[in-house]
């Protein structure tokens, strides 16, 4: 059923008003003269002309307190704003909870690896006293390598082979 103004005007009541669209509103405002900004919410313009309503004593004062309380402010809009910055703080604390997880795996797995390499180190230097082949570590294996040593052969001269058989004598004697 369309709405007619003139019919509201003629005997408002409370159940009408709250059926009517923001656009039917503002009609009923604009009619009885009630100053109101253009964007507020329906629900802002729709106590506004309750309370009107009331204050010409065209409703009874008890319609107020049985009327559903609309804050006039901003609650609505603060509210929700609390709502999205305590999701959005939720949601940091989870990304830094993820981020200490992540850094604690990283810092489990280098452990691990260094643990890794530490145990084929150990195996390796195993294999080696075992084929003797690392002079470091001072096991004799009874092998004598002659290329690790020929540094200290002293270096031959043809013009002059007495200081070479004497130097080389004197190493050998020492």
């Amino acid at each position: 059923m369309p709405f007619n103004l003139d019919e509201f005007v003629a005997s408002p009541s409370v159940e009408e008003l709250d059926t009517l669209k923001k656009s039917e509103i503002v009609k009923v405002a604009k009619h009885h003269g009630i100053e109101f900004q253009p964007l507020m919410r329906k629900d802002e313009i729709n106590r506004y002309v309750l309370e009107y309503l009331v204050d010409e004593s065209i409703l009874p004062s008890t319609v107020l307190e049985t009327a559903i309380t609309v804050p006039t402010d901003n609650t609505f809009e603060l509210q929700r704003l609390e709502m999205e910055m305590n999701k959005e703080i939720r949601l940091k604390e989870l990304e830094k909870e993820e981020r200490e997880m992540q850094m604690q795996r990283e810092e489990r797995e280098r452990r691990e690896e260094k643990a890794r390499e530490h145990e084929l180190r150990l195996k390796q230097l195993e294999l080696r006293v075992i084929k003797g082949s690392d002079p470091k570590i001072g096991v004799d294996t009874g092998v004598f390598d002659v290329s690790k040593h020929v540094k200290f052969v002293p270096k031959f001269q043809e013009d002059n082979v007495e200081k070479f058989l004497t130097t080389s004598k004197s190493w050998v004697s020492n």
